[in-house]
């Protein structure tokens, strides 16, 4: 067995989530700073922590302005679904007895109310979220965290995302890295050794390749 964890990101990975995402932070920004973004405009913010956000939109009050984006996007959770195949790849991975966690940029708060409704927590042994680690993706930080935590070496892991970030931090730690094609704005200029169109890709790689 080469990957002893599979490690993924939540949005844009799991979840589509980013109509939530982007219609509430589009709302936020009307709201506090009277100004209308074009939803284009605002794609930047997928797969980056909140603060790190609104910092970059000049907002003054993070921490209000961060729970007041996260009230509108439970607002909108009625949008957000798996994408198709993930339950059932997840299911079939648990059953090979391989190691499943997540590294997100979502803080504990936002992984609770936005990922955990859809019932799949029970799958995952560890799960690392922003405030778990002394820097966000890109950065090596999380990775390590996850590395500290489980006592995996990074040859066992395999990180699965969609954003430049992952691929970032995955690289960043010595971690080999699949880059997820379904997403609402996959990274398609990273290059990458592995890429998957579905969910059923990624199990067919791992094996096909002795890698579970």
């Amino acid at each position: 067995m080469k990957y002893k964890h599979i490690i993924f990101d939540i949005d844009g990975t799991m979840l589509d989530s980013a109509y939530a995402d982007l219609m509430a932070l589009q709302k936020v920004l009307w709201e506090l700073q009277n100004k209308r973004y074009e939803i284009s405009d605002l794609h930047f913010a997928l797969g980056i922590p909140s603060e790190v956000a609104l910092r970059q939109l000049d907002i003054e009050d993070i921490p209000m302005a961060s729970k007041l984006w996260s009230d509108y996007t439970k607002e909108l959770s009625y949008t957000m679904k798996l994408f198709d195949g993930i339950k059932e790849l997840l299911i079939e991975l648990s059953d090979k007895g391989v190691k499943l966690g997540i590294i997100t940029s979502k803080n504990r708060s936002e992984y609770f109310n936005d990922f955990s409704p859809f019932g799949l927590d029970a799958y995952f042994d560890t799960v690392i979220t922003v405030e778990d680690s002394i820097s966000p993706k890109p950065s090596a930080a999380p990775m390590i965290s996850y590395l500290t935590k489980t006592g995996a070496s990074p040859q066992d892991v395999i990180y699965i995302g969609d954003t430049l970030y992952d691929w970032e931090c995955a690289q960043n730690a010595g971690v080999d890295f699949g880059l997820v094609m379904w997403g609402s704005h996959p990274a398609k200029q990273i290059n990458t050794a592995y890429s998957f169109k579905t969910p059923e890709e990624i199990l067919s790689f791992l094996i096909n390749n002795n890698s579970i």
